[in-house]
């Protein structure tokens, strides 16, 4: 993606999950790798309700900030990402109400934080696994996440995101549309994982088995 159009593209996400509560005050951030390599990042305790592209960071693959303003804390956690996932191009974290409110409930287990209550979460998410509790910004956070990745994609089940314990997921994919996405079916998937008291019965291997089947689902 060209820089001018990820400047555009990262205001529009930003202010579409603002408006629609998966965000709120200063809380999370969004990058996008350019075709050139640097990367595109909302600045240290922006509000993604009100981001103004000129003052979006422009850092460089090795993390070196190029312009704009002090980019946000977690972009060694972007720039790993990045590196360990050549596919993805947008990295979306956010402080989602319910999935930060199952993490202090307690997550379904470490390898999936929810079960597969739904097809749609099988097929337009997939595992997403839990990660403990760093302070937020602490560099160790990347090693982790990039852990997670190396394993997902040793078994060839690649993942699109984690879950970082009392802070809120982090997603990745190959825009910003298909990154909100994965974003908004896993919060939506946790809202009604919380509803049914944490009950909800998972799709059995046979049905999940028919997604893979038919959709190429991976789970």
């Amino acid at each position: 993606m060209i820089e001018s159009q990820a400047r555009a593209e990262i205001c529009r996400v930003g202010a579409s999950l603002y408006m629609r509560g998966y965000v709120h005050a200063s809380a999370g951030n969004i990058s996008i790798r350019l075709d050139d390599g640097n990367i595109l990042i909302t600045p240290t305790d922006a509000c993604l309700g009100n981001l103004v592209p000129h003052k979006l960071a422009l850092v460089n693959s090795n993390g070196e900030q190029i312009s704009g303003s002090l980019a946000s804390k977690t972009v060694l956690l972007h720039r790993s990402i990045y590196l360990a996932n050549t596919q993805a191009s947008c990295v979306i974290h956010t402080h989602a109400s319910h999935l930060v409110s199952l993490s202090i409930r307690g997550v379904w287990s470490e390898a999936d934080i929810l079960p597969p209550i739904t097809p749609y979460y099988v097929m337009k998410v997939g595992h997403i696994p839990f990660i403990n509790y760093r302070r937020p910004g602490d560099p160790e956070v990347a090693s982790m996440v990039v852990e997670c990745i190396t394993k997902g994609i040793k078994i060839a089940k690649p993942i699109r995101g984690v879950m970082l314990d009392r802070l809120g997921p982090v997603v990745w994919h190959q825009s910003p549309s298909t990154a909100s996405a994965v974003l908004e079916e896993l919060e939506e998937t946790a809202k009604l994982w919380l509803m049914s008291n944490c009950q909800a019965p998972p799709l059995s291997g046979v049905q999940i088995e028919d997604l893979r089947r038919t959709f190429g689902a991976i789970w």
